[in-house]
């Protein structure tokens, strides 16, 4: 009875922090909304610090988006295939020593990637930006001449390799779980060990699977410092991932709020009350695809 108690009064206590939150941006994003002379939501750039302000999270959310797919994109194949050879194929002890290894990423501070990013990956980024254009450029994503290094493309190859491990460590939990009656059943019924999996292991472990992308996704959009560090910072609308651009919600807030006017800080809270709703709300959706399972849930 205690413990119930006590873990209901936890709860809840979530929810009323998270209500806190929500209600703090509110309030202090409203002076800074009202002194707006665009649309918040669809204006681009962001002048805060003139008589007359003029800023719009249209370029940033864009930004934060994109970043965040792309690098699931790019994270989502190679983390799945991972966890599927650590649940299904590596030996046992292998398994354990590159699980531990790949969970350990998940530790590393995200400044420590943005700065190898940064100062490390940038050449390599360079090179490759230009073989993608001399190669696709009639494509309009890898269209662009240069220069080449801080952009959408940098960013978010340094951010799907900081979402990798939450992928493969969720998914790999998911893949150890499959019972094993299903396995066995699929096996004595002559299917090879791929075919055991595509028909008995991914179709038990498809709703924890999505959850946990999702979660990842969740972690993409929320990401500061490294995209800071890595993206150009260029507020504008434009499908183009090799040239200099590109800007997120988080980073502009990293980039501009110690030197922001009372105004400013009152955009940048707005931007974030923004950020933190898409967050909710793609948090929100993972639990419920996990809930939806009911196998799923009883089995974790």
């Amino acid at each position: 009875m205690i413990f119930r108690g006590t873990a209901t009064a936890a709860g809840s206590m979530v929810l009323v922090i998270i209500a806190a939150i929500a209600v703090f941006l509110i309030v202090k994003a409203i002076p800074a909304i009202n002194k707006d002379t665009e649309n918040f939501f669809t204006y681009k750039s962001w002048f805060t610090d003139g008589d007359t302000p003029q800023f719009g999270v249209a370029a940033t959310v864009f930004g934060t988006v994109l970043t965040g797919a792309l690098a699931l994109l790019l994270a989502v194949p190679v983390a799945l295939g991972i966890a599927l050879c650590l649940s299904h194929y590596a030996h046992r002890r292998v398994a354990t020593s590159l699980g531990f290894v790949i969970d350990l990423l998940a530790a590393v501070p995200s400044v420590v990637f943005g700065l190898w990013g940064r100062d490390y990956f940038y050449e390599p980024i360079t090179n490759f930006s230009k073989w993608l254009h001399d190669t696709l450029g009639w494509l309009p994503i890898f269209g662009s001449e240069g220069p080449y290094g801080k952009s959408i493309l940098l960013g978010s190859i340094v951010l799907a390799i900081m979402v990798l491990p939450i992928v493969t460590s969720l998914s790999r939990e998911v893949f150890m779980q499959t019972p094993s009656e299903n396995q066995e059943a699929a096996l004595a019924l002559g299917s090879t060990k791929w075919e055991m999996i595509r028909t008995a292991v991914l179709p038990y472990g498809k709703a924890g699977i999505i959850a946990s992308v999702m979660l990842g996704l969740g972690r993409a959009l929320g990401e500061t410092i490294a995209l800071a560090l890595t993206l150009g910072g260029v507020y504008d609308i434009k499908w183009d991932f090799l040239g200099p651009g590109g800007v997120t919600i988080a980073s502009n807030i990293a980039n501009r709020f110690g030197e922001a006017n009372d105004t400013g800080r009152g955009a940048l809270i707005a931007s974030g009350l923004v950020l933190f709703a898409i967050t909710l709300v793609v948090n929100m959706a993972a639990r419920a695809i996990i809930y939806r399972r009911r196998e799923f849930v009883g089995s974790a």
